[in-house]
């Protein structure tokens, strides 16, 4: 049976239970469960905290898990990274009161406070720069600079407008984007059908998220204009109508473009476009 870790809490959860429903398989009924079996499809689920996921997937006790690029590489985990999720997307940087710094190089000899040591400790290094301490804190870290315990912070930017109100200002570029991923031992092969079916339902579930199906009636010499602006993950389908000299076109097209391309369809000519949700798709 195919061992998954799947986050118990936080930002994390919800959206990887959603997707997991979505995909076809068992959830828990309660918070408090922490296994759910899913005998149908041959899947353990262990809900786990997410901070300890990779640990547990990169020991090798679990065969997957989904939980954020992130708390992979803060973990030091021998997990690696195999799909990711496309949902709790977010930006790390460094940041401080104004003038404190401009580039992390200038944080050499400063101390920093950050839930993220391990990963902080890694860009550092990889930038070639020593600071006077990395100060581990697993919440708030903004308050480490009013309290002097830290000169920077190192923490989630989602928006500059919440830095400002708390009189900070970022420092130097990123220091990555995560979002939430697939892991899986590093160098393991897939271990059971199970998690081919696993992760083929989930980008199954990422197709259907980002695309709609699109209906459409257009005359016969403009159908190949319609197609350049629709022309599917394949090959849009085409069926001849009874009207003579009209075709019917049905093509998958990017969910976000497609009032876009409604209006340029119809000015092409196209009739009776229609716009259908999808809820599964296989590629």
């Amino acid at each position: 049976m195919l061992r998954i870790a799947i986050p118990n809490k936080g930002s994390l959860s919800e959206p990887a239970s959603a997707m997991l429903a979505e995909a076809g398989y068992r959830q828990r009924a309660q918070v408090k469960d922490l296994v759910v079996v899913d005998e149908a499809n041959g899947v353990e689920f262990f809900f786990l905290r997410p901070r300890d996921i990779a640990v547990y997937v990169g020991s090798g006790r679990l065969d997957v898990g989904i939980t954020g690029r992130d708390l992979l590489l803060d973990s030091g985990a021998a997990a690696e990274e195999i799909m990711p999720l496309g949902f709790a997307r977010s930006t790390f940087h460094f940041a401080g009161t104004p003038g404190v710094a401009a580039s992390v190089h200038d944080l050499e000899g400063m101390r920093i406070a950050t839930s993220f040591s391990g990963l902080v400790a890694k860009h550092l290094a990889d930038k070639g720069v020593t600071p006077a301490a990395i100060v581990h804190l697993d919440g708030a870290v903004e308050t480490s600079l009013r309290l002097g315990v830290a000169e920077v912070i190192a923490d989630v930017v989602e928006t500059g407008s919440t830095l400002a109100a708390l009189g900070l200002k970022i420092i130097g570029s990123p220091i990555m984007t995560s979002e939430a991923i697939v892991i899986r031992p590093v160098g393991a092969q897939p271990a059971h059908e199970a998690e081919q079916r696993f992760l083929h339902r989930l980008k199954g579930v990422l197709i259907a998220r980002k695309y709609v199906l699109m209906d459409y009636d257009i005359r016969n010499e403009h159908v190949d204009h319609a197609i350049s602006l629709t022309p599917g993950l394949e090959s849009p389908t085409i069926s001849p109508l009874h009207r003579h000299g009209w075709t019917a076109v049905r093509s998958m097209v990017p969910a976000d473009q497609a009032q876009t391309i409604m209006d340029e369809l119809e000015s092409a000519g196209a009739r009776a476009i229609l716009i259908t949700q999808i809820h599964g798709c296989r590629t």
